[in-house]
């Protein structure tokens, strides 16, 4: 079946080709180039943060703030039960181990199950801000004060929510907010942070170059072609996020009074839209024979094979991933589209 509404799609209307060619042109398409620079530079502003380290993904910013903060084997960093694996994975690439804490209604991590999960060994705390809204980030700070722990923020699903801990670190991959295609940048105010993040994603060269490694870096460079496309969504971010918004109201308008769907909380930033979804694999069928694509929630982390808890069923992370469903979200979806995608839903429950 053809997929005529996918789940993602990236918007490409402003300058993305006309500076993917201006770095074509100079004849300077690896990593360094002026639009990364410049991307940086622009994304760092836009954030209120001085300083702006791009590298190849999400997962890759996430390892390179770990790293960067001197996190490693032995050490223990708090990570949320709801959210992607590899805000997990990049705490296990460091050597070090992630201690999962579950979610609230919002499905962000509940920042009273914290402390309990602390230990002589926590280094870190990872809040993500998941499907854009914001974690309740003065407790989480206020823990990390009392605890002297760093705090990592993944915003992968939050671009536009303002950062506050050590680093914030964000994923450019087509399906987010704005995209460079793959790609992913990390924020901090911290010169020194910010220096041996870039000096890590660059194979950790010393300064004279000499082929003589102290430390283990990364190839997690940037591409001067995926900062142009970075670039140019970037300076498009007020629109995007602003269309974005008037996204959730037409659904939220749409799909309201459905029995059988509940309504998730508010979003501070749209990223994709999650609702939770009775006979959710029914109506994934249904909504996919007329040409509309969906995901559906994360499984918590301590279900994974690789970080199993018998814990899991009990979790509260758990019963949303059960019945947790994403409809197409993105910034040229128009409200037409919207408008079937809706009508398919309301008919599957058997609402006029």
């Amino acid at each position: 079946m053809d997929i005529k509404y996918p789940v993602s799609r990236p918007s490409m209307t402003g300058a993305e080709l006309a500076y993917v060619t201006e770095a074509v042109d100079s004849g300077w398409i690896s990593a360094h180039g002026a639009h990364v620079r410049r991307f940086e530079e622009t994304f760092a502003r836009y954030n209120d943060m001085a300083h702006g380290v791009a590298c190849s993904s999400g997962t890759a910013a996430l390892t390179l703030a770990l790293r960067a903060l001197g996190i490693g084997p032995g050490d223990e960093v708090i990570v949320p039960e709801m959210t992607f694996v590899a805000s997990a994975w990049a705490v296990t690439y460091t050597g070090a181990t992630p201690v999962f804490v579950d979610c609230r209604d919002d499905l962000n991590i509940d920042p009273d199950l914290i402390e309990e999960k602390i230990t002589p060994s926590t280094r870190a705390i990872m809040p993500v801000h998941v499907d854009g809204r914001r974690c309740a980030m003065d407790q989480i700070m206020d823990i990390a004060f009392e605890y002297n722990l760093r705090v990592v923020e993944d915003f992968a699903e939050a671009h536009g929510i303002m950062p506050v801990g050590d680093v914030a670190c964000y994923s450019l991959f087509a399906n987010k907010i704005i995209t460079a295609g793959e790609g992913g940048v990390c924020l901090t105010n911290d010169p020194r942070l910010a220096g041996q993040m870039a000096h890590l994603r660059s194979m950790a060269f010393t300064k004279d170059r000499s082929y003589l490694h102290k430390k283990i870096g990364y190839n997690f460079r940037m591409t001067a072609l995926q900062g142009a496309v970075a670039l140019a969504q970037a300076e498009r971010i007020d629109e995007i996020l602003g269309t974005r918004k008037e996204i959730e109201r037409r659904y939220d308008e749409g799909l309201a009074g459905i029995d059988g769907i509940t309504l998730m909380p508010p979003r501070d930033v749209l990223w994709l839209y999650d609702l939770r979804a009775e006979r959710r694999e029914e109506l994934c069928r249904h909504l996919a024979a007329e040409g509309i694509e969906t995901r559906v929630f994360f499984k918590p982390m301590s279900q994974q094979p690789m970080y199993r808890d018998p814990v899991w069923p009990t979790l509260n992370a758990t019963r949303f991933s059960l019945d947790g469903l994403y409809l197409p979200t993105y910034t040229d979806l128009t409200a037409s589209d919207q408008e079937f995608i809706v009508s398919q839903v309301r008919a599957f429950y058997g609402v006029g």
